[in-house]
């Protein structure tokens, strides 16, 4: 047999006896069917043959069918013929049919109420909005007749009424004196128009006037840096009027928007929150802070109110080119977009595109590389790849639509690309696009490109190369990252806030309170139903701020509070409270570095492989004033005690060693730090021809360690005079910055053996007197200082020497015939001026004017005419300091000892 298609009809409800009018049509070859079968014990209907010739068949109910029972039935029915064996053995079976029935409801039950009785409480001349609300429900299974759709208040003269969800209101001032209690009746119907049987009682008690909400709190709280926790509201509880509560809920949030990027955060530089937080190392800041190496953001404006945080304000007019040399060149597939942003939303029906950062062809076309902007509260990632191999679609530009975007809030931004995927974290929340599009892949070309930030450079396809697409709003360390995604650790690090609220004494809070904070500690939500344990949990609400220089100022609280009676229904208002923490000044950090201001070296150091070192007796030190002292400074007052400065141990974040005059030659000398001092520090260093940078977040002794391992290195020394260098260090990015150390570099150049004093003196200013055989050997010691009575020795020989070579001068003019005379005299009595045991040594500072062979003969003739006197001083070197003779000219200048006289 072949079952037909089987009718599904919506029938209400049905007895035993009751037929569904449901037939089973003839669509069989000739042959008798014998019965129906339906394959489900659980179903309350039953098939009956009705024509076995036709094959027609009715279903019926063999029970009560009830749609709140259930609303439908689904069986599957088949059908046997008789069979041609005897007896029928050998019957077939049809296919398989389903039924479905769906049952039909009818309007049998009336609305009752939740409650038994509801009961408010106001207060005196007030009109609510919402004094309570009643709830009533109806059994039928239909939303035709399930749902309420009318309440009525039946009390005649009552001055309240209701609305369709049951919310009742009072049309009028109410009055304690005239009446205390009100009791009305309100019933409900249903969208069948079928009412409640039974009303409900409603009573409303009016209350005298009177002024709920927190009582005994301060409007101002001052706060000391460095003093930890502080308990806001020592003293505070709340006032219900007598109303009794069921529950009460208290949100306490402190507002720090306007301080720094959100909250009072450590305020280092980019590169040294990085190191600090463990943060991948190659980093490009994008916005550091202006200076003749980082010139491209001096035009741009900072926000300087903001505790020296290097905030930059883009208003739709600035824009700033990065150096191609800045620009990071390897961007594979996995690189890191970081910044802080703060931006409102777009003005204008048709905002246009506000670009971050962009990076687009400098000349002749006007493609975008990649390019990070704004559009109409949406940010959006442009990534167009360069052509491979196979030029097909790819993912190019990824959407993200956040209300952060345009909140005029701060929020840190992270943009992770492992492509195709790229993620984006806000506040360290991991956010994907809702909408990824596709793009061709951009085909090589040699035009050179041009990365900008706050606009997108637009280089072809105008008349005039211009900025387009300006930014409108805030940013702070945007920074790219080459080769290597941060993780989730690091970014929640890079965003922590260092200031917020606390709970004081968290073990004593009664386990009745639930409490719960919002990640950046900004926001405590407290709820409980005893009220005396609510108000001593508010009474333990803190604020603590972790940083050792916190940023001066009012940080704004705001407490709101709402109180439930007899369930959920609101009884009282308690008004919000507003409050202010007064961060004061902290005391600030007087950094004195120390060390010697000038240096002389012989050259032969210079051209050695390790340098000379510049500051290797550096040290750093941090004092305060004393609390007292600055306390009374502040007021006017007259301290009880005289100031006093305290050592203070803090960390640094950048010691900069700066060249004073012309920038270092790169060919010849250098600045260098050994890797090996950084090892084990959170600090790195860079160095450039304009000097070296030591940053990182780090003690004073680590600074201290590597930059007395800073060396200077020259491979000319013969032709370096001197050099000049400036050192200075800071503490949160510049806000506290120390003394300038000037150090003076002189070179002590090496003496010309055989060569003597010309003719013209000039004013000494120091001469050294060595052995011969010891004047190339200073690479290893320093000037000796000469003693006091040495120096008077000194002079006084210096001073009797120019007088005899005055007097010399004087008689080479008065007679030529005394010449030879003279000379012959001299040789007899053998005073003849023997200069081998004696060098003059001229200003170190002035070039040797010999070349190097000429110094090696001479030197070579000197050590030959040593003389037995001068062998007893073979173990020891003399180092006597003499003030400079000015030397004339090279050669040719000897003193001519024939034709002096004495």
């Amino acid at each position: 047999p072949l079952l037909a298609e089987v009718i599904s009809i919506i029938p209400k409800r049905f007895l035993l006896s009751d037929p569904l009018p449901v037939l089973f049509p003839s669509a069989w070859p000739p042959g008798e069917i014998c019965a129906f079968n339906i394959q489900g014990l659980e179903s309350p209907f039953e098939a009956v043959v009705l024509n076995g010739t036709s094959g027609e068949g009715q279903l019926r109910a063999r029970g009560l069918v009830d749609c709140e029972s259930q609303k439908e039935y689904t069986f599957i029915i088949q059908a046997h013929d008789c069979g041609s064996g005897p007896g029928g053995a050998e019957g077939k079976k049809s296919h398989k049919a389903a039924v479905h029935i769906q049952v039909n409801d009818v309007n049998e039950f009336a609305p009752v109420f939740r409650e038994s009785e509801y009961r408010a409480a106001v207060t005196e001349g007030k009109i609510y909005d919402n004094i309570l609300q009643v709830e009533a429900t109806d059994q039928d299974c239909s939303p035709q007749y399930s749902q309420i759709c009318n309440y009525q208040i039946t009390s005649a003269r009552t001055p309240f009424a209701i609305d369709r969800n049951g919310n009742i209101r009072n049309t009028e001032k109410l009055s304690y004196d005239r009446q205390q209690q009100y009791e009305i009746q309100v019933t409900a119907w249903d969208c069948g128009q079928k009412r409640a049987l039974r009303s409900v009682s409603v009573r409303i008690d009016v209350k005298p006037v009177c002024k709920p909400g927190w009582q005994g709190w301060n409007k101002r709280v001052d706060y000391e840096p460095g003093t930890g926790s502080k308990q806001l509201f020592p003293k505070m509880h709340l006032e219900t009027c007598g109303g009794p509560l069921s529950s009460a809920r208290t949100t306490v949030e402190l507002q720090t928007g306007h301080i720094g990027k959100g909250c009072d955060r450590e305020t280092y530089s980019e590169k040294s929150l990085q190191k600090l937080c463990g943060a991948s190392s190659g980093s490009t800041d994008l916005l550091p802070a202006p200076s003749a190496a980082t010139n491209w953001t001096a035009s741009l404006v900072t926000d300087s109110g903001r505790d020296s945080e290097l905030i930059f304000t883009f208003d739709g007019r600035q824009a700033a080119k990065i150096p191609d040399w800045v620009v990071p060149q390897n961007l594979t597939d996995h690189f890191t977009i970081a910044t802080w942003m703060k931006h409102g939303p777009s003005h204008g029906l048709r905002a246009e595109k506000e670009t971050l950062l962009c990076n687009s062809d400098k000349t002749e076309m006007n493609r975008h590389h990649y390019s990070l902007y704004v559009h109409n509260c949406r940010l959006v990632f442009l990534l167009r790849r360069d052509f491979t191999q196979v030029d097909t679609f790819r993912p190019a530009e990824f959407h993200w639509k956040l209300e952060q975007i345009c909140d005029k809030e701060w929020h840190y931004y992270v943009i992770n690309v492992e492509f195709p995927v790229v993620t984006l974290y806000v506040d360290g929340v991991t956010y994907d696009p809702y909408l990824v599009t596709d793009d061709w892949p951009i085909h090589p070309s040699q035009i050179d490109v041009q990365l900008t930030v706050g606009a997108c450079w637009q280089g072809g396809e105008v008349k005039k190369p211009r900025f387009t697409q300006y930014f409108r709003g805030s940013l702070a360390g945007l920074t790219i990252r080459p080769g290597k995604i941060e993780s989730q650790k690091v970014i929640s690090c890079l965003q922590a806030c260092k200031e917020g609220l606390d709970i004081n004494s968290l073990e004593s809070l009664d386990k009745s309170i639930k409490f719960h904070f919002n990640p950046a500690q900004s926001i405590l939500v407290m709820e409980g139903e005893d009220l005396e344990n609510m108000n001593a949990a508010v009474r333990k609400v803190s604020y603590i701020n972790s940083r050792q220089f916190p940023t001066p100022g009012a940080r704004r609280l705001r407490i709101s509070t709402s109180v439930q009676c007899f369930g959920e229904d609101t009884c009282i208002t308690i008004p919000d409270i507003d409050a202010v923490v007064m961060v004061l000044q902290p005391s600030e950090p007087r950094i004195t570095i120390s060390g010697a201001e000038r240096l002389t070296r012989p050259e032969s150091d210079f051209g050695a492989a390790g340098g000379i070192a510049l500051f290797q007796d550096l040290h750093i030190i941090s004092t305060v004033t004393r609390a007292d002292a600055a306390a009374a400074r502040q007021t006017g007052e007259t301290p009880r005690q005289p100031e006093v400065l305290e050592e203070i141990i803090h960390n640094l974040d950048y010691c900069d060693i700066l060249v004073l005059g012309e920038e270092l030659g790169p060919e010849e000398e250098s600045l260098q730090v050994r890797r090996g001092a950084l090892l084990g520090k959170h600090l790195d260093a860079t160095n450039s021809t304009s000097g070296m940078s030591v940053y990182g977040v780090d003690s004073m002794s680590s600074y201290e360690q590597v930059i007395r391992q800073v060396r200077y290195y020259h491979r000319r020394p013969a032709h370096l005079t001197e050099r000049r260098f400036r050192l200075t260090c800071s503490e949160l990015n510049g806000r506290y910055t120390s003394n300038e150390l000037n150090l003076e570099v002189s070179v002590l150049h090496g003496s010309e053996p055989g060569e003597h004093v010309g003719h013209a003196i000039a004013p000494p200013q120091y001469m050294q007197v060595r052995r011969p055989s010891v004047v190339h050997d200073l690479s290893n010691h320093n000037l000796a200082a000469v003693p006091s009575a040495a120096t008077v020795v000194i002079v006084m020989c210096i001073a009797a020497l120019v007088v005899v070579v005055v007097l010399g001068i004087y008689r080479i003019h008065l007679t030529h015939q005394q010449e030879i005379r003279l000379e012959e005299t001299a040789k007899e009595a053998g005073t003849s001026w023997d200069d081998s045991a004696l060098t003059i040594t001229v200003n170190p500072m002035e070039e040797a004017g010999s070349d190097e062979e000429d110094e090696d003969e001479e030197d070579e003739e000197e050590d030959d005419e040593i003389t037995s006197a001068e062998s007893d001083y073979s173990e020891e070197e003399v180092d006597i300091q003499l003030p400079k003779v000015e030397r004339q000219s090279r050669k040719g200048q000897n003193w001519d000892k024939a034709r002096i006289s004495y």
